[in-house]
């Protein structure tokens, strides 16, 4: 009996040993899980999407910024609008101020020939002097004319233009409502 205790005894003493081995084997295998933890951690840098959720996620910003981006094109057509119908006006009316200028030096200049004095009758040049102050008046009688039917015109085209500005006026008040 007593060999078969020291059997057991020593396969003890044996698996002791083997599980002081196995302890310290381990022991230095865990010493270094920290920093292994730590190394083998990923890290998202990007993260990844399916693609439906993207195509949800674009479709919402595009309703969200569709309505701005139309309220700015309008504002902007209708600013650029004002200011066309603007440029055309300042033009009509340098264009009338010039014609009025041009009348006023008309005028300016026939009274100035009409201030001359006139040469003796009987004289050689006075038909002639006559027959060109007579061409002289139809001609600024003709350039009075054209220049009236020029501002005529400058006129109805003012007066088209601010008709179909206030049609244009009429129909958004009405989309409005």
């Amino acid at each position: 009996m007593a060999d078969h205790l020291q059997h057991s005894v020593s396969s003890l003493q044996s698996s002791l040993q083997l599980l002081d081995s196995s302890i310290s084997t381990l022991d230095a295998g865990v010493s270094d899980f920290p920093r292994l933890s730590k190394v083998l951690q990923t890290t998202r840098h990007f993260e990844l999407l399916p693609e439906p959720t993207l195509r949800e996620a674009q479709q919402s910003l595009l309703d969200e910024i569709t309505p701005s981006i139309a309220h700015l094109l309008e504002l902007a057509t209708n600013h650029v609008e004002k200011l066309s119908r603007r440029e055309q006006g300042l033009r009509a009316k340098c264009d009338l101020q010039q014609g009025r200028l041009y009348s006023n030096e008309e005028r300016q200049q026939q009274k100035r020939q009409l201030a001359k004095p006139k040469p003796k009758p009987g004289a050689f040049g006075d038909r002639r002097q006559a027959a060109a102050a007579a061409a002289a008046a139809k001609a600024a009688e003709l350039r009075r004319l054209i220049q009236k039917k020029e501002r005529l015109q400058y006129a109805v085209e003012r007066l088209e233009l601010q008709g179909k500005q206030r049609e244009r006026q009429l129909r958004k008040s009405m989309a409005f409502q």
